[in-house]
Order: C-alpha cells, then sequence, then structure tokens
C-alpha cells in the first residue's frame, strides 16, 4: 500500500513538471512571435524609385507646398474681358480691291505691320495731280517774282501782281491737300516721281495685338467702313464678374481672385479687384464687379468664361494641387522627393553583393528617389486641398503634383514582392 502511493505521487511530481515546461516555452515563444509581427509592420516600405523614362511615361509632374487663401472664400461666374481701347480694326482710308492678305487668326501682328494690300486707279490720280501741283507751283512762284519786279518799277499793274500771288497760295494749298491724302495712303509724298507712281497701297495694323478676326478676301471690295481685320490687345485683359446684391458687402477693391477657365480648369490664374460697379447689370440682380489679370496671361482670350472665388481675408494656408494627395490605409500621403535609398536584403555572396553595388550605382545616376510623407486634409477649392504634414519635410522640397497615384502604384508593388 506504502509503495503504491508513492508511485501515486511521482506521477503527480511528473505530471506537475510537464505542465512548468510547456508553460515555459509558450512564454518563450511568444514575445518572439510579437517581435517578428511588430518587424513585419515596421517593414513596410516608403522610398519609392522611378526612372527618368517611367517618369517621362506617366508624365509625373513637380511643384512645391504653396500658400493659398482656402478659407473664408466667394464663388461667382464671369468671363474675360479687352477694353475696347485695347481693340482695333484695320482699315483702309481708300476704297479698292483686297490684293492680297498677309495675316491669319491668331497671328501676332504689331503696330504699324501689314496686313494686307488693296488696289484702285484713283491711287495714281492722287499721286499724278501731286507732282503736276508741285510743277505749277513752281513757274507760278517765278510769275509772282516778275509781277512783283514789274510792280515796283511801274511797270506792270498792280493787279497783276496780286493774281498771281493769289494763284500761288491756292496751288500751294492744293498742293498740302494732296501731300496729306498721299500720306494717308502710306506713301511718302517726298519720295513721289514720274517714274515710282503706285497703284496698290498698304492697311497696316493700327496697335500691337492678336488678330481676332479676318472680315475679307482676296477680291472683295473694301472702304473706311469696312474693316479688314479685328487686333486685340490681350494683354490688358480684365475680369468681368457678377456678383449678387447680398455677397456686394464683403467685396472691396484689392481684394485677390483666384479664377479658372470654366472649361479648362487644368491651370490657374490671379487677379485684383480695381473697380465695383454701382448699378444692377440687366435684369439679373447682379453686380458688375472689375479685375486686372495679374501675371501668367498664357491660353486666355477674350470672351472666355471663368470660374472664380474671391479671398474675403488675407489668411494663407499650406495647400497642394488635390491630385498630388492619395489614400492608403485609411490615412493621406504625398510624395517627396528625397536622397534616401529604399532599404533593401543584403546578398551573403560576395560577387552578387558587387553586382548589386554596381546595379544599384546605375541607378543613382537614372532614378529618383520618393518618400511617402503622411498629411492630414483641409478645405479643397479650385483643384486645391489645404494640408498639415505629420512629418517635417525639406523647405521648397520637391513634390510629387501628378501622378502620385503610379509612383504610390509603383511603392505598393514593392512591397507585395
Amino acid at each position: 500500500m506504502k509503495s503504491l502511493k508513492i508511485k501515486y505521487n511521482n506521477y503527480l511530481l511528473l505530471i506537475a513538471s510537464c505542465l512548468f515546461l510547456i508553460s515555459c516555452g509558450n512564454k518563450e515563444n511568444k514575445p518572439q512571435e510579437e517581435e517578428q509581427k511588430a518587424t513585419t509592420e515596421e517593414a513596410q516600405p516608403t522610398i519609392a524609385s522611378l526612372t527618368a523614362e517611367q517618369i517621362k511615361t506617366v508624365d509625373i509632374q513637380f511643384g512645391t507646398i504653396e500658400q493659398k487663401q482656402l478659407t473664408a472664400t466667394l464663388r461667382a461666374n464671369g468671363a474675360l474681358r479687352v477694353p475696347n481701347n485695347n481693340k482695333a480694326n484695320a482699315t483702309s482710308m481708300y476704297g479698292g480691291v483686297i490684293k492680297t492678305i498677309n495675316v491669319q487668326l491668331g497671328d501676332f501682328v504689331k503696330k504699324g505691320q501689314v496686313i494686307a494690300t488693296i488696289a484702285n486707279p484713283q491711287f495714281i490720280q492722287l499721286q499724278e495731280e501731286y507732282l503736276s501741283t508741285s510743277s505749277k507751283i513752281i513757274f507760278a512762284e517765278q510769275e509772282v517774282a516778275r509781277q512783283k519786279e514789274l510792280n515796283e518799277g511801274n511797270a506792270g499793274a498792280l493787279k497783276n501782281y496780286q493774281n498771281a500771288d493769289a494763284e500761288l497760295k491756292s496751288m500751294r494749298t492744293r498742293r498740302a491737300s494732296l501731300q496729306q491724302q498721299i500720306q494717308l495712303m502710306g506713301i511718302n509724298p517726298n519720295s513721289l516721281n514720274n517714274s515710282n507712281l503706285r497703284s496698290i497701297v498698304s492697311v497696316t495694323s493700327p496697335i500691337s495685338g492678336t488678330i481676332s478676326n479676318v472680315f475679307s478676301k482676296i477680291g472683295s471690295y473694301v472702304d473706311v467702313s469696312s474693316p479688314v481685320a479685328e487686333i486685340v490687345d490681350n494683354s490688358q485683359l480684365h475680369l468681368d464678374l457678377n456678383v449678387f446684391e447680398k455677397d456686394l458687402p464683403m467685396l472691396k477693391v484689392g481684394q485677390i481672385i483666384h479664377f479658372r477657365i470654366t472649361n479648362n480648369s487644368g491651370e490657374d490664374y490671379n487677379a485684383k479687384v480695381y473697380s465695383i460697379g454701382a448699378a444692377f447689370e440687366n435684369d439679373s440682380k447682379s453686380i458688375p464687379v472689375h479685375a486686372t489679370v495679374q501675371g501668367n496671361k498664357s491660353g486666355l482670350i477674350d470672351g472666355m468664361n471663368i470660374t472664380a472665388i474671391v479671398s474675403l481675408n488675407n489668411v494663407t494656408t499650406d495647400a497642394i494641387p488635390t491630385d498630388a494627395i492619395v489614400s492608403a490605409d485609411g490615412k493621406e500621403y504625398i510624395f517627396v522627393v528625397t536622397n534616401k535609398k529604399a532599404e533593401e536584403e543584403k546578398p551573403e555572396d560576395s560577387e552578387v553583393k558587387k553586382e548589386a553595388e554596381i546595379k544599384s550605382k546605375a541607378q543613382e545616376v537614372k532614378s529618383t528617389n520618393f518618400e511617402k510623407i503622411e498629411v492630414a486634409k483641409g478645405v479643397s477649392n479650385m483643384g486645391y486641398t489645404a494640408i498639415t504634414l505629420v512629418k517635417n519635410i525639406p523647405e521648397n522640397a520637391k513634390i510629387v503634383t501628378k501622378g502620385a497615384f503610379f509612383v504610390n502604384a509603383k511603392l505598393t508593388n514593392k512591397g507585395e514582392e
């Protein structure tokens, strides 16, 4: 009986020892598993590398974080306008038939540049009369001198001298009139002679600008009431905005306007309010507000419809194009150009390691690295979104403003591999 009790106690001791060893083993393995899991989570890649060819293929574009007024704003619609004193028609002072047209729609012309040429036989008649009158004046001057001499010697009548003097003055007046008419034709009267009479004259541009319309064609008849072409100086573009009565108290001269072309939202422009209307525009119950376009005017044309945002205060915030932000894992990110390198596994074999180093150096020359940076999104307006950086980046750092989706895809594929 005593022997059986000893065996039973030994059996319980053995079971307790086994349970203790199993427990210790689990405690030792659990931290290792947690450590491996944490290491896996930390190993998520944040650096993507693209070659110059890849950047060109997907049309990745770069920019910097800008300061934008995206809060306290007022939306308004309007159109681009050019003042009438910056528009002009190229016309001829005399009627004639179009012989040549030297411009096309969209051409830029300078003041005085030849737009077209016209022909008319009457042009020759004016030049002929001018040369004839000039010759008669020479004879009339001689006759006046002769009559004056005779009158002083009491050999001639005073009446003859007076008639000769009146005739000379009349001829000089006629020559001055013809001279002005010929100058309006674009011909220098002093260079005229019997061998260079012209039947074709030029129509020139009265201002510098862009050809916005061509009204005539070769062979058509034009006169002073029939313009040949229209020229517009787009450098003096301004905005005509329509603002409703309730919003008028929030506007004042000097406020900044950000606007885009309604049918093309790819480019942002700025303007500055210089005048606020004092009467309603037709029956729309809106007041016209005028603003001068600032800075870049490329691509802007008279008559384009625009969508504008009027800034009501001077508060600015960090902002980037909305397309520069990508979403992943419930967070928002941007990609910043960096000198950091993507982490790669170190090869054990020395030759493999050497080849990897050579390949890495070659890629450094031809590729660009991008770091994934988390941001917090704010308000969005006119294609821009306010952001707050979770992690500091260098001042004026280059960020991906277009194509961030492709950079993120490259980074994701790399992580999966």
